[in-house]
């Protein structure tokens, strides 16, 4: 039997931030064969964790990663706050968004390296740590700007035509991500979903009628209504965050043209991706 040490225990503890003992007995069964032995310890503890899967991974990070005209946001999902703010984790979610940057534009479905990377942190971790979704844009032409709040929980996306300062993107990021006065649901109101437009509409109508206004009087008051609606929602007619005398078209400028952004948080139900519909 080959004699194992004390440094191979180690080497193999600090690949897989496993137990010594853990370590020690994959190396002793692999009779001393380093690599042997990490992949049994990958799939005996991968075994058991497939097993959690039903286990809720409800917090997590997103990251985003950039290359040329292209940029990658991605979300990965943990257990506890405490594996997703765990240095192993942030990085192999960023490797994943880094990998993304050489597939196709759109939605992407995790590759084998993605998939192996999850996996070292789920056997390193022991919680159900998953690949929520990652999505690729690319826009020639144009300039693309982010922000991640400090908790990496919530981040933002802006693609822009024109004239474009970094930090002014940066800024208008941070306005999405924070949702204040509300979170925007398009770039203008034409941009708003018309479904959204019509709840609206509808609730503010019922309001008028049931307060006893006439019909003529209670669509007018609606009309208004809807103007004020648009104005709060409506990402360059928002009020700026840090600064609420200039609205979002203001703070970029006439020279800049916003075409899309996206706003993701850790763990809300995205079912097909919002990024790429239509």
């Amino acid at each position: 039997m080959a004699a194992i040490s004390a440094k191979d225990v180690m080497k193999l503890r600090n690949t897989t931030g496993l137990a010594m003992m853990e370590c020690k007995k994959a190396l002793t069964e692999a009779e001393g064969d380093f690599e042997k032995a990490e992949n049994l310890l990958r799939m005996k503890l991968k075994g058991k964790m497939d097993k959690r899967a039903e286990r809720v991974a409800g917090e997590g990070c997103i990251v985003i990663a950039t290359r040329g005209d292209s940029v990658v946001m991605a979300e990965i999902r943990a257990e506890t706050d405490f594996t997703a703010k765990n240095d192993r984790f942030l990085e192999a979610s960023q490797k994943i968004a880094d990998l993304a940057l050489d597939a196709d534009d759109g939605c992407i479905s995790p590759t084998d390296a993605m998939a192996a990377l999850m996996d070292d942190v789920r056997i390193s971790t022991g919680e159900n740590c998953s690949i929520a979704r990652v999505c690729k844009f690319t826009s020639a032409g144009s300039t693309f700007g982010s922000y991640i709040h400090h908790d990496g929980k919530t981040a933002a996306l802006i693609e822009v035509e024109g004239d474009a300062n970094a930090d002014t993107l940066r800024d208008v990021c941070m306005h999405i991500a924070a949702g204040v006065p509300t979170v925007p649901l398009g770039v203008s109101p034409d941009d708003v979903p018309p479904e959204a437009a019509e709840k609206e509409k509808a609730f503010r109508l019922e309001q008028a009628v049931a307060s006893g206004k006439p019909k003529e009087i209670a669509e007018k008051i609606v009309d208004g209504g809807m103007r004020k609606f648009f104005a709060e929602v409506a990402l360059t007619m928002q009020p700026f965050v840090k600064d609420d005398s200039k609205t979002i078209a203001e703070v970029v400028g006439p020279g800049t043209t916003i075409k899309a952004f996206h706003r993701w948080v850790v763990g809300e139900e995205t079912g097909a991706c919002e990024c790429c519909k239509g």
